[in-house]
């Protein structure tokens, strides 16, 4: 009887450590994907070779393009940073998330940031066991209990605010590690940080956040990418160094072997401002015409999405959240409400379905887009002159100087098409037909323009007051 409950045990543990072996080599086959987000600063749709040919070649990012799915017709929900990038990472309209301006140490607005409650993609994979960093532009509060470490991110290096906002100042993690930055450096930095990140957490999952600085202006670019000449020739090195650091991270994941399983997505906070290029949409960033709120957006991911695939169907940055969540199979609080969707079957093919996309500015939600149409809720914002003075820096070097370089050319030709003032309150476009937003048929269409209004007081019902 004894060594037949000996026998036993030994069949049991010989079981439970064959199970244990299984899982393992089953962990080991099946590593949770890493996860790269890549945004830039202002860039505009037709910044990049894969979205405007005659543009500025942009092979690696093209590369994404080439072997993933590119997204023509995606939006962002405010055209311009702190409340884009919320809506990035909480997955929630900015009507829910509570960031609806940016917040600016340099103009007194020290109050605004990222409320504690909210659950960012940082928080998510944290909890999922993820390896997380942010490297570069966080624009969600200086005050420490809006840090990013404070948000689901283990490390962070970066400037806190854009480039042009003071104190211009590098951190890592809690501590000022740079007042005068010399920001020809910042790309350089930012991607040899990115890079290092890569090499020390090849072997377990990570999500980096890559919040690039540039071309937001001042624009700065590092030799040999740019040395000295006009506005023009330093935006498109602006442009081709932000390539070439896409590239690097590129090749780091393909020589560690974990290329095929990271999941990489590329896209900009907003439009562009002047200088920049919209690809020929009207507007441009701060204002809710498609120039202001249409952006770039490739994911290569070769394990769930095809590739070389074009996308058409309009989509959000509030989808990230939903869709990053399925493909790599992490949970989160049912009770936490996303505003964006799973598009996995849209970047696939599989669908062509998607929820009105709303955006917004200040506190209000100023278009609906639904399908093809395109709705104006109120006044849009029209081309308005500026001055075309240098960009000077007058302040002293005294440790928070904006160095970028001392002295340049500010471009000033206006980004996209101009949006000249147009008869009515309310506009309706058909972008199928009209994607420049020239003819308004909002007489022509009334039951449309009814049916929109429905869908925006419905949308509208389910956020909170501010």
């Amino acid at each position: 009887m004894k060594s037949t409950k000996i026998l036993s045990i030994a069949i049991i543990l010989a079981a439970f450590v064959g199970l244990q072996n299984g899982r393992a080599q089953i962990a080991a086959g099946h590593k949770k994907p890493n996860v790269i987000i890549i945004l830039t600063d202002d860039m505009g749709y037709g910044e990049i070779s894969c979205y405007n040919k005659n543009q500025i070649q942009t092979p690696n990012i093209d590369r994404l393009a080439n072997e993933g799915v590119r997204f023509t017709d995606f939006y962002v929900p405010t055209p311009y940073c702190a409340p884009s990038r919320a809506s990035l990472l909480t997955g929630r309209f900015p009507l829910r998330h509570g960031m609806v301006e940016n917040p600016a140490p340099d103009a007194n607005i020290n109050d605004i940031g990222l409320n504690s409650t909210e659950v960012t993609l940082g928080e998510a994979f944290q909890e999922a066991d993820y390896k997380t960093k942010c490297i570069g532009k966080w624009h969600l509060g200086h005050k420490p209990e809006f840090s990013p470490l404070k948000h689901g991110f283990d490390e962070y290096y970066g400037m806190l605010y854009s480039n042009d906002m003071r104190p211009v100042q590098l951190i890592e993690n809690n501590e000022i590690v740079e007042k005068t930055v010399d920001q020809r450096q910042l790309t350089q930095k930012y991607t040899s940080k990115a890079l290092e990140f890569i090499d020390r957490n090849q072997k377990s999952p990570f999500f980096l956040y890559l919040a690039q600085a540039m071309p937001h202006k001042p624009l700065a670019a590092s030799a040999p990418f740019f040395t000295d000449g006009n506005s023009k020739e330093l935006y498109e090195s602006v442009i081709r160094e932000l390539d070439w650091s896409t590239g690097e991270i590129i090749n780091k994941l393909a020589k560690l072997g974990i290329l095929e399983n990271t999941i990489l997505i590329f896209m900009s906070d907003n439009g562009p401002w002047y200088g920049g290029n919209t690809g020929g949409f009207k507007g441009m960033k701060a204002n809710n015409w498609e120039g202001g709120i249409r952006v770039p957006f490739i994911a290569r991911y070769p394990k769930a999405l095809p590739q070389g695939k074009t996308i058409s169907t309009a989509c959000s940055s509030l989808d990230i959240f939903p869709t990053l969540m399925a493909l790599t199979q992490t949970k989160t609080n049912p009770s936490i409400k996303l505003d964006g969707q799973n598009i996995l079957n849209i970047a696939t093919g599989k669908s062509n379905s998607h929820a009105p996309i709303f955006s917004m500015k200040d506190t209000k939600i100023r278009t609906i887009r639904d399908g093809k149409w395109k709705l104006f809720l109120s006044k849009p914002d029209y081309f308005k002159e500026i001055d075309s003075e240098k960009w000077i820096d007058k302040r002293a070097p005294d440790g928070t100087t904006i160095l970028a370089p001392f002295q340049q050319a500010t471009p000033t030709d206006y980004p996209g098409a101009k949006p000249i003032q147009m008869e009515g309150e309310m506009l309706l476009f058909d972008l199928e037909k009209d994607p420049f937003e020239s003819t308004n048929l909002i007489d022509k269409f009334p039951e449309i323009k009814e049916n929109l209004i429905r869908k925006y007081n419905a949308f509208l019902n389910t956020m909170p007051k501010l």
